[in-house]
């Protein structure tokens, strides 16, 4: 069973994900964890290069230890909510096993190396598979609603994950925090992005309800819509 997807972000108003490149500063910054509480999703979800930011180790050593099946491995499975990472091919070294309080559950494809499963159970950092090499999503939802309970996600960024999540037709909603900022200048993520292989893939909408408008004060609004997806243009 599918969660309900709520993707929620933070941007200028040119769409740029990155507040220390904003003009003016500090526009409405203070915003996105109080909306990310109300929301209360059962786990959040980012993608690796915004996992990265929060790990305080070194990728783990290889070495020809133990071998582990390739099955889901929970350290928990009792938290009200989890920090879920996709990291395809394992490249984050966690140095910690929760983010904020909320337990990490990485997501990695089959052709990680038995050395990284290794670093992630030492470091009680719960792990599922999610396809041989790449990520599949719409089965990385059905685990996570099967093993943890999850029945309702908060997908979070970066705009590459994002995109992953809209063009396989897998959001419900889309929350946008909008701040009276411009960057103005290149090479700042957007909300919602493609690595180069995708650059020519498009999203399954069929329609995009505003469903509320919320003033947050100082020029910063929250800007709620409903996704209609077309079944008939989803991946196969």
């Amino acid at each position: 069973m599918k969660p309900y997807v709520i993707c929620l972000m933070h941007s200028s108003l040119d769409g740029r994900t990155h507040p220390s490149r904003w003009r003016p500063k500090g526009a409405g910054t203070d915003w996105f964890e109080k909306i990310h509480d109300e929301l209360g999703g059962h786990a959040w979800v980012i993608g690796r290069v915004t996992g990265s930011e929060f790990a305080k180790g070194k990728p783990y050593p290889e070495t020809a230890g133990e071998t582990f099946p390739r099955q889901s491995w929970f350290a928990r499975r009792d938290a009200k909510t989890y920090g879920v990472v996709l990291d395809a091919q394992g490249k984050i070294g966690w140095g910690r096993s929760d983010i904020g309080g909320d337990p990490i559950v990485v997501v990695l494809t089959e052709n990680v190396p038995d050395s990284h499963l290794a670093g992630l159970r030492g470091e009680g950092v719960s792990y599922i598979f999610a396809g041989k090499s790449e990520i599949d999503l719409a089965l990385t939802l059905d685990i996570l609603n099967r093993e943890l309970g999850v029945k309702r996600l908060l997908v979070e960024g970066g705009g590459v994950a994002n995109g992953a999540f809209l063009r396989a037709g897998l959001i419900d909603e889309f929350n946008l925090i909008l701040s009276p900022a411009i960057d103005g200048a290149k090479g700042a993520p957007f909300v919602f992005d493609s690595t180069d292989a995708d650059s020519d893939k498009r999203a399954p909408l069929a329609a995009m309800t505003l469903e509320s408008t919320r003033d947050l004060g100082g020029g910063v609004l929250l800007l709620r819509y409903l996704i209609k997806n077309d079944p008939q243009a989803m991946p196969k």
